[in-house]
């Protein structure tokens, strides 16, 4: 039986920051025919409320260290500020939408990640199980999920979890019952060859692929684990996974992972 089409689309922080931007995408978003999902990160504007409060963030190899303080401002920002100004604008563009954390109807559970080369990240959730079932109940009704970064770990613990991570673990859960489209959007073209020059796009990345690169060093950085998920989502049933731009959310352009 053919299954029916799905969108999953992840927006990062930047863009989220930035109103022509986020315009734009919820726009694009809102165009996508079929079901979808959004997932959102937030991390600027983390950032920004927790020096508002004189809270300092921490980062490690491009990942917050998420004391308690700051799994406090977390929670409002992605939990709060950000998901139901995102639900609320989606409504304004006829997506009928519903913010949802992980700890919502138990959606997405983690444990809190062990201490890491001896790196304690604090309140921060690793993936043990996203729930596609319950998921897949709520798009059936028409409904268009928008998903925080944000996990618990059933023990009432409300766990800080990286956006892409959400995107990639919530294609695979849904990929039994759709055939899921997995979008990162960000604000370059895609997978840069040269990260000085914003036309060097990688068109395809297969594992093979991804190996060297690492190795010869043309992708580094917070660029490694957003590729990582996304071979991931691939091994797990997830049709096609596409890193873009913000305004190519079509899936018509940018690095395809196969």
């Amino acid at each position: 039986m053919m299954k029916e089409k799905l969108t999953i689309v992840k927006v990062g922080g930047a863009v989220v920051e930035d109103e022509p931007q986020l315009l734009q995408l919820l726009k694009d978003f809102s165009a996508i025919d079929g079901k979808k999902v959004l997932v959102h990160g937030g991390g600027r504007r983390a950032t920004q409320v927790a020096a508002s409060l004189g809270i300092e963030s921490k980062m490690v190899n491009g990942r917050r260290i998420t004391d308690a303080e700051m799994l406090n401002v977390v929670t409002m920002v992605y939990g709060g500020l950000v998901n139901k100004n995102l639900v609320a604008r989606l409504q304004k563009n006829g997506v009928n939408a519903l913010g949802l954390t992980g700890a919502d109807m138990d959606v997405i559970r983690s444990h809190k990640r062990p201490l890491k080369d001896g790196i304690d990240f604090g309140f921060v959730g690793d993936v043990d199980n996203a729930d596609g079932k319950m998921l897949s109940k709520l798009i059936e009704e028409g409904i268009t999920p928008v998903m925080a970064p944000l996990t618990h770990d059933g023990q009432g613990n409300i766990l800080n979890t990286n956006a892409d991570t959400i995107a990639s673990e919530t294609a695979k859960a849904l990929a039994p019952y759709y055939d899921v489209t997995l979008i990162f959007s960000f604000e370059k073209k895609g997978v840069l060859r040269n990260p000085d020059n914003d036309d060097s796009v990688i068109s395809v990345i297969t594992h093979e692929d991804f190996r060297k690169y690492k190795e010869d060093g043309t992708i580094s950085g917070g660029m490694l684990p957003k590729i990582e998920n996304a071979l991931n989502a691939i091994d797990a049933g997830v049709s096609r996974v596409i890193i873009t731009l913000a305004t190519a959310i079509d899936g018509n352009s940018g690095t395809v992972i196969r």
